[in-house]
């Protein structure tokens, strides 16, 4: 073949300078938001259709292909042939990632083993679903299960003190254990003066002091032995020590700790105070998800901008879902008014709802078992942080498969290994 003349190789440039970033090609407006909300963040410019994977085929044949291409393929009656037709048109450094409707892990394998997507998600999508698992196709870095291996780790702190968090990590963890069955510990490092297994009726042990003291004795034992069973899938560890008692936290012990609850439970929920101490700020950046509640006032929203502004962990790959609770207490900001002074739109709200959430603190019963306002506003949390939908749990599809990236046939390289 003849090397390309001086013009050709101009066209060449003026097309590879017309090729999108992200290119996606969507069949609903649910799917499309969760899209453009998890990886806003991510990537510079995002460029979403509503079209059908046959239609995107069609487009792609008279356009340059994107960097990173979404197509969707649900209602497809024959997916792996539309992505067959769909392989003779995009470029083979093109990554492909796949929306659909099946939740069947054989068509899982056949997509990312056998054609070579990157990746594939089924609906609903939520945004925290769609930034860990497209992210990193999408930053073109490789898709890795971390340092840690386990179940999930959710860390919710407070913008400020007083604001709810703890009963918010109270009641998710609820939600989690209780009504999805799933095995969920809620940990409070605070040891002192910590009350969140107060507000699942629990109690407090002494192993979470000693083990914050020698992480070399922390096994699947002393986990075991020192976190307080609340029902048959929901447990808590958290600790009651005298305030006079100064406790000698040993360096990397919140990372012991949380690699031992990780290998025992799905999910583990932290409450972890504001404080610039370093065992908190250790759990919130090996947290896969951070939570950041605060409430309708102007500190509030003055130190939730400050907590925003931390560097994320390394197994975060989007920003803290901010929960705004409280919302219409007597003298309280707006949503409007607070969305426009952070400049950024809230997640998740949950109404000012005080003699609900007050008994069931003092009755150790948790708020989010009584339906209204508070109820909904965990559940939509549980669907940010654990990819749940309203129906239930979703299949948590593994991220440590080698993916293929940026093709999708053999004949595009050799098969993933």
């Amino acid at each position: 073949m003849a090397a390309p003349t001086i013009s050709q190789q101009s066209d060449l440039a003026a097309k590879a300078a017309e090729r999108a970033s992200l290119l996606g090609f969507i069949t609903d407006a649910d799917s499309e938001t969760a899209i453009q909300d998890g990886l806003a963040e991510l990537v510079p410019s995002i460029q979403l259709r509503r079209a059908s994977v046959r239609q995107a085929t069609a487009l792609l044949r008279k356009m340059p292909s994107p960097e990173v291409l979404i197509v969707d393929i649900s209602g497809e009656d024959a997916p792996l042939a539309a992505l067959h037709d769909l392989s003779e048109v995009v470029e083979p450094s093109t990554r492909v990632l796949v929306v659909g409707d099946r939740a069947d892990m054989n068509f899982y394998r056949s997509l990312t083993r056998d054609l070579g997507v990157a990746e594939y998600l089924y609906k609903p999508l939520a945004k925290e679903m769609v930034a860990r698992m497209f992210g990193p196709a999408c930053a073109a870095r490789p898709i890795t299960s971390g340092v840690l291996q386990g179940g999930r780790i959710v860390a919710v702190t407070g913008a400020c003190g007083g604001v709810g968090a703890t009963t918010i990590a109270a009641n998710l963890s609820f939600y989690l254990g209780e009504e999805l069955k799933r095995h969920t510990i809620l940990f409070d490092p605070d040891i002192y003066t910590g009350s969140a297994a107060m507000m699942l009726g629990g109690r407090a042990g002494t192993g979470l002091r000693l083990a914050l003291e020698t992480p070399s004795r922390i096994d699947e034992l002393f986990v075991e032995r020192s976190a307080q069973p609340v029902s048959e899938r929901l447990s808590v560890l958290a600790g009651d020590e005298k305030i006079a008692e100064v406790a000698d936290v040993a360096e990397g012990a919140g990372r012991a700790l949380l690699a031992a609850l990780r290998r025992r439970y799905n999910f583990v929920v932290a409450d972890v105070p504001s404080a610039p101490l370093p065992l908190y700020r250790e759990l919130l950046m090996l947290a896969h998800q951070r939570v950041l509640v605060m409430d309708p006032t102007l500190s509030s929203m003055r130190n939730a901008l400050r907590l925003l502004a931390l560097p994320t962990g390394p197994e975060q790959v989007r920003r803290a879902v901010l929960v705004l609770n409280r919302l219409g207490q007597p003298g309280g900001l707006t949503r409007a008014q607070i969305e426009e002074a952070l400049e950024m739109n809230v997640d998740i709200v949950i109404p000012y709802q005080p003699r609900l959430v007050g008994n069931s603190a003092t009755l150790g019963t948790p708020a989010a078992a009584s339906s209204g306002g508070f109820r909904n506003g965990i559940l939509h949390l549980a669907r940010e942080v654990a990819f749940v939908s309203e129906g239930g749990p979703q299949i948590k599809i593994p991220t440590t498969t080698p993916f293929g990236i940026g093709k999708l046939l053999e004949r595009f390289g050799r098969r993933p290994q």
